[in-house]
């Protein structure tokens, strides 16, 4: 009687055992691709449900009220308290998504009836349900003097509390450890006004019939907090500072008043900040005297302050007015172009030219303009 081949079973005992092998490897990604495909379409179904309507049944309004300074998480949750939203932390997420982040401070009626994106719609347009006790207006390009006079009319408050305000060591303080969109650089003895250029230009509504001073200032200072977000992952990349990027943009901001001109304005300033040459801008002069006039004389540029870009290199120590969304959008994103020079004329029109040849005979054309209307300054 013939022994059984001892290999040939083996073999054949191995390929069993990686048949059984393979099944079970296949059951499991099986399983494993079924749960991957079913947590997905849960997400989805989760997700689809959050962002619909609570209620869609349920006109009843709700008041929400949402304070100045209210985070993005803080609003996720107070909706979702008050039963306007399904899901704080979708919401969370949708707005990050979306992009849509800049929202108004104010006393809100919503309804379980409304979708997500109505609700975020609401809060961006600031469309309240009662009407504001007081509205403060802050146009673009205004001084810290100047903002200090709107307010002064608006307000029951004097120019000189506001002034006074602005320059309190201690209220600044509070205010950085706040906000991280003030950093150190602010608190730089040789800034005229630490504030400078961070008190963004919009129209801002209170609900209160008193609003405090400082309630009103620390609106404009998280409006610009929350502009500057907007950008920041720009600011990061340009390779300068989110206090060097509102310094260039306030400058723009004086420099071309027409939004179409602000990109290619920058643009020029970015070659020669790139060259390296001095910006050479007439408005930072004039801000460094603290004076406000159409032209500068030659004695003007040698004027002895860290913000005259005339004898200062690279970007003044800080901001000479309150850009706006427009300007701050410019300054991360220059209009790449050829020109180091262009002249902004008083009707502004801006004229560019690449060689200081070409700026000078297009100074040479419009400077009679240029002398009527300094006349007409000093008569």
């Amino acid at each position: 009687m013939l022994q059984p081949n001892l290999d040939q079973e083996t073999i054949l005992r191995r390929n069993h055992e990686a048949k059984v092998v393979r099944r079970v490897v296949l059951l499991v990604l099986a399983i494993l691709i079924f749960s991957i495909i079913g947590l997905g379409i849960g997400g989805y179904v989760y997700i689809k449900g959050a962002l619909e309507p609570v209620d869609a049944s349920s006109k009843k309004p709700i008041e929400v009220e949402i304070p100045i300074g209210t985070s993005t998480s803080e609003i996720a949750n107070k909706l979702e308290e008050k039963g306007v939203i399904k899901s704080a932390l979708v919401f969370k997420y949708y707005v990050k998504y979306k992009n849509d982040n800049d929202f108004q401070a104010g006393n809100y009626e919503l309804t379980k009836a409304m979708e997500m994106k109505d609700i975020i719609l609401s809060l961006k347009d600031g469309k309240v349900y009662k009407e504001p006790e007081m509205t403060v207006r802050i146009a673009e390009g205004l001084r810290i003097p100047q903002v200090a006079s709107k307010i002064a009319e608006q307000t029951e408050y004097t120019e000189d509390e506001v002034l006074k305000k602005m320059q309190d060591k201690k209220y600044i303080q509070s205010l950085v450890e706040k906000y991280p969109v003030l950093g150190d650089e602010i608190l730089d003895e040789k800034v005229i006004w630490p504030l400078e250029g961070y008190l963004f230009p919009a129209t801002y509504e209170f609900f209160k019939k008193d609003p405090s001073l400082e309630s009103i200032i620390e609106s404009m200072v998280s409006k610009m907090s929350t502009v500057v977000t907007k950008y920041q992952a720009n600011i990061e990349a340009s390779g300068y500072t989110t206090h060097e990027i509102l310094t260039l943009a306030s400058i723009i901001e004086e420099e071309a008043k027409e939004k179409e001109d602000r990109f290619k304005v920058s643009g020029v300033f970015h070659n020669r900040l790139n060259k390296p040459m001095r910006l050479q801008s007439d408005v930072t002069v004039t801000y460094a005297q603290q004076q406000s006039k159409i032209t500068v004389t030659y004695k003007d540029t040698e004027t002895n302050s860290p913000y005259n870009t005339y004898v200062q290199k690279g970007l003044p120590i800080g901001p000479i007015s309150s850009p706006g969304d427009s300007a701050i959008n410019a300054a991360v994103n220059p209009e790449p172009n050829p020109n180091y020079y262009f002249f902004a004329r008083p009707n502004g029109e801006v004229l560019y030219a690449k060689t200081l040849d070409e700026h000078n005979v297009i100074k040479e054309k419009y400077i009679q303009e240029w002398r009527d209307l300094a006349n007409k300054d000093k008569d």
